[in-house]
């Protein structure tokens, strides 16, 4: 439990920064330069992620229950996944969908995490996904109080938006029937 813990505040407290001490991007960028706080950045989160797949796997061997979800739970957390993908996609691809969420990713964060607390209960999940929903949440609160970095992008369009919508929902379905079983260990259907 130890090691998910330590991953989950190297992997969420790199991407607090901004929350917590909104000048120290800047700062870092013009006392280093951009390079090495990207890579400063990237290694820590890096680190932090690799450290929540293995903590999270250890802790969930021996998991401590903390509630039983109803069966039809899983069935709610499944339609509540069904938007995240695209949401997801549409995070990096600039059209009407990008527009209307404001922020995306941390939608798609939000949904995830509070969909997958709906079908799991032991301690792992608990702390995983209840430490990236109050992340989120404190991310989108901060955003109306800060600006972030300008991001470079290619302009708004309805392909975008399509190819968010018609790529999420293929990814969701891999998930679904393959991949969340072939990287979790766990299949969403039974």
């Amino acid at each position: 439990m130890a090691v998910l813990v330590l991953g989950l505040i190297l992997f969420i407290g790199t991407h607090s920064i901004s929350i917590l001490k909104p000048d120290l991007r800047a700062n870092a960028v013009a006392r280093f330069g951009l390079a090495p706080w990207q890579g400063i950045y990237a290694v820590l989160s890096l680190a932090g992620f690799m450290l929540i797949l293995y903590g999270y796997g250890a802790a969930h061997q021996s998991a401590i229950i903390l509630y039983h979800p109803p069966a039809w739970m899983r069935h709610v957390a499944l339609l509540l996944m069904l938007p995240v993908f695209p949401i997801l996609f549409a995070a990096y691809l600039p059209g009407r969908i990008q527009s209307a969420v404001k922020h995306p990713m941390l939608l798609a964060v939000k949904i995830w995490a509070f969909a997958h607390l709906l079908a799991n209960g032991n301690l792992a999940d608990l702390l995983l996904f209840g430490s990236f929903l109050a992340w989120a949440v404190a991310d989108r609160i901060s955003l109306k109080h800060r600006v972030g970095p300008p991001v470079q992008g290619a302009p708004p369009s309805r392909a975008n938006d399509a190819i968010a919508i018609v790529g999420g929902l293929f990814t969701y379905l891999l998930f679904i029937f393959w991949l969340h079983e072939a990287l979790i260990g766990v299949a969403p259907i039974a």
